[in-house]
C-alpha cells in the first residue's frame, strides 16, 4: 500500500524567522511563552508579545516598531559575533536607540536575551501555521508542512549560529523541541486522522512528531546527502511499516 502525499508547487512556504536563545542561570522565573492571536500574527505584534512578563508597557505603533527593532538588532549581533560578546550598548547603537529607552522595555541584558528567544521560537510557530493553514486535504497539509521544514532548513541561520555561538544555538534547541513537539500535533491533526483511518490503527502521534523534529535537528548538526524533498515518501513508508507490523491491540 502506497500512502498518497500530494504536493502543491504553486504555494510559497512562510519563510520562517531564525533562532536564538542564551542559557543563562538566574534566579527569576522565566516568562510565559507568548501567544499571538490569528489574526495578529504580524513580526511587530509577535516581538512586542515575546516581552510580556518582561515589563509592562502600553502597546501603541511606536513601542512595537521600537521592541522589533531592538530584537532585530540582536540577532544581528549575535550572528555577527557571538552571543557571549552581546552587550546593551552594542544593541542600543545597532537599533538606533538611547539606553533610557532601551531600559523603558527591557531591564537587564537576560531580559532582552529571554525576550529574544521567546520570540524565535513563536516566529517559526507562527510561520509553521502561516504555511499550512489554508490546506485541509490531509496529504496537501502534510506536504506544505515538508516544504516549509525544507525552507527552513535551506534559508535558516542555524549553521551559522552553531559557528559562532554553538551553546547559543544548542539552547536554543533545547527549549524548542518540547515546544515543537506538541504544535506539530495540532497542525497535523487532520493529517493523523486521515493516516489512521487509511491505515487501520492508531499512531502515536507524539511519537512522530518527535521524529520529524530531531530530523530538523540532526539535518543542522549533520546535513544528509540524500534529497530532503524525498521525507514525504520516507515517512510514508515508515507508516506502512508500522501499520503492516502492529500488533492486534493497536489497531482499530
Amino acid at each position: 500500500m502506497e500512502m498518497s502525499l500530494k504536493s502543491n508547487q504553486k504555494k510559497k512556504p512562510a519563510a520562517p524567522i531564525e533562532e536564538g536563545t542564551l542559557v543563562r542561570k538566574t534566579s527569576r522565573k522565566p516568562a510565559s511563552l507568548a501567544v499571538v492571536a490569528p489574526e495578529d500574527r504580524t513580526p511587530v505584534a509577535v516581538a512586542v508579545a515575546a516581552t510580556n512578563g518582561v515589563r509592562r508597557v502600553r502597546s501603541n505603533r511606536r513601542s512595537e516598531q521600537t521592541i522589533a527593532n531592538i530584537l532585530a538588532a540582536t540577532e544581528n549581533i549575535v550572528l555577527e559575533s557571538g552571543a557571549e560578546r552581546i552587550s546593551i550598548l552594542d544593541v542600543c547603537r545597532a537599533a538606533d536607540v538611547s539606553r533610557g529607552t532601551f531600559y523603558r522595555y527591557f531591564s537587564s541584558q537576560d531580559e532582552l536575551l529571554d525576550a529574544f528567544s521567546r520570540h524565535k521560537r513563536e516566529r517559526f510557530h507562527v510561520s509553521l501555521v502561516e504555511a499550512v493553514e489554508s490546506y485541509q486535504d490531509p496529504d496537501e497539509r502534510f506536504a506544505a508542512l515538508v516544504r516549509y521544514l525544507d525552507y527552513y532548513l535551506e534559508h535558516g541561520k542555524a549553521r551559522r549560529l552553531l559557528v559562532v555561538a554553538p551553546e547559543y544555538a544548542l539552547g536554543f534547541f533545547r527549549r524548542i523541541f518540547h515546544d515543537s513537539v506538541v504544535r506539530f500535533q495540532d497542525v497535523l491533526g487532520i493529517v493523523f486522522d486521515a493516516w489512521e483511518a487509511r491505515l487501520g490503527i492508531k499512531l502515536d502521534r507524539e511519537l512522530v512528531c518527535e521524529l520529524l523534529i530531531r530530523y530538523v535537528l540532526s539535518e543542522q548538526l549533520v546535513p544528509g546527502d540524500s534529497d530532503r524533498r524525498a521525507l514525504p515518501r520516507r515517512i510514508g513508508r515508515m507508516l506502512e511499516s508500522l501499520a503492516a507490523g502492529a500488533s492486534p491491540r493497536a489497531r482499530r
